[in-house]
C-alpha cells in the first residue's frame, strides 16, 4: 500500500485534480455561491443515489467513517464559502489545499501506520511549497485575516475528511458503495444551503441550475476517483498529487478570469510538478 502509485491510481488522482479545479472555478464565478454550493451538493446526491442502487452497501465498520465525513464536509463547505467571501481564488485556494498534504501525511502516520520514505516526504513538502508560492509570492492585495483564517480551517477540514474517508473506504469492503452513501448524504448540506437562499430560488435561471448541478456531478466524480484511489495507494500520496488541482485552477484563472501574474503561477506549476514526480517515484 505504501509503494509507488500504479498508473491507474495516478491517472485517477490527476483526473480528480482536473475536475476539482473545474468545479471550484464554477463556484468562484457564481453570482450566488451559497446557492451554487447547494445545487452542487444535489449533484452529489444524484450520483450517490445511482451508486447506492448499483453497488453493495459498505460494511458496518465503515458507517462511523461515513457519518464523520458527512459532518466534516458540512463545515468544509461553510469554511470554503466564508473564505471565498473574503478572498479571491488565488489567495484562498493555495493556502487551503497547500497545508492539506502535510496534515494528511502526519495523520496517516498516526491513524493508518503509513510511514512514507524520505523521498516521498520531500515530494509532499515540495508540492506544499509550490502551492504556497502562489499565495506568499503575491506582494499586493494580500488576503484579509478572515480569508486566511477561513482558508486554514478549510485546509484542516480537507485533511480531516481525507484521512477519515481513506480509512473508511478501506474498511467498507465496497468502495463504490461507500462513495455512494457518502454522496447520498450530501443532500443534508445541499438542503441547508438551498433553504438558506430560498428567497432567491424563484428567480433562478435554468442555466444556473444546470451549471450548479453539473458542477456537482463533476465534483462528485472528482472526489469519488480520489477516494477510490485511496484503496490503491497511500493516503499522503493521494492527497499530495491531488493538490496539483491548485496549479490547474491557476491556469483556469489565467485563461478564464484573466488573473495575473502568470509567471508566478508557471513557477509554482514547475515546483509542484517536481513534487508529483518525487511522489510517483518514492510514494
Amino acid at each position: 500500500m505504501t509503494g509507488p502509485p500504479s498508473l491507474l491510481a495516478l491517472s485517477m488522482i490527476l483526473s480528480a485534480a482536473v475536475l476539482h479545479a473545474t468545479w471550484n472555478a464554477i463556484i468562484k464565478g457564481s453570482a450566488d455561491r451559497a446557492l451554487a454550493m447547494g445545487l452542487l451538493n444535489l449533484g452529489h446526491t444524484a450520483l450517490g443515489l445511482v451508486l447506492v442502487l448499483l453497488y453493495a452497501p459498505p460494511a458496518a465498520e465503515a458507517w462511523p467513517f461515513i457519518i464523520a465525513s458527512t459532518f466534516i464536509h458540512f463545515f468544509y463547505y461553510g469554511f470554503l464559502l466564508w473564505a471565498y467571501r473574503h478572498g479571491d481564488l488565488s489567495q484562498v485556494y493555495p493556502i487551503a489545499r497547500g497545508i492539506a498534504p502535510v496534515l494528511v501525511a502526519l495523520g496517516a502516520q498516526v491513524f493508518a501506520d503509513e510511514f512514507l520514505p524520505p523521498i516521498a516526504w520531500a515530494g509532499i513538502l515540495l508540492v506544499s511549497f509550490g502551492i504556497s508560492v502562489l499565495f506568499f509570492g503575491r506582494r499586493h492585495n494580500a488576503a484579509s485575516a478572515q480569508a486566511i483564517s477561513a482558508a486554514v480551517l478549510t485546509g484542516i477540514a480537507i485533511a480531516s475528511y481525507s484521512i477519515v474517508d481513506g480509512l473508511g473506504v478501506r474498511a467498507s469492503q465496497s468502495p463504490l458503495g461507500y462513495i455512494g452513501w457518502l454522496f447520498l448524504l450530501e443532500c443534508i448540506p445541499g438542503v441547508f444551503f438551498i433553504v438558506y437562499r430560498r428567497k432567491h430560488l424563484s428567480g433562478i435561471q435554468t442555466k444556473i441550475l444546470t451549471i450548479g448541478i453539473g458542477g456537482g456531478l463533476l465534483s462528485a466524480v472528482a472526489y469519488g476517483l480520489a477516494i477510490y484511489a485511496k484503496s490503491l495507494t497511500s493516503l499522503g500520496t493521494v492527497s499530495a498529487i491531488r493538490e496539483s488541482s491548485v496549479i490547474i485552477a491557476a491556469l483556469i484563472g489565467v485563461i478564464w478570469f484573466k488573473e495575473r501574474p502568470w509567471k508566478l503561477r508557471m513557477l509554482a506549476a514547475m515546483i509542484v510538478a517536481g513534487g508529483v514526480v518525487l511522489l510517483a517515484v518514492g510514494g
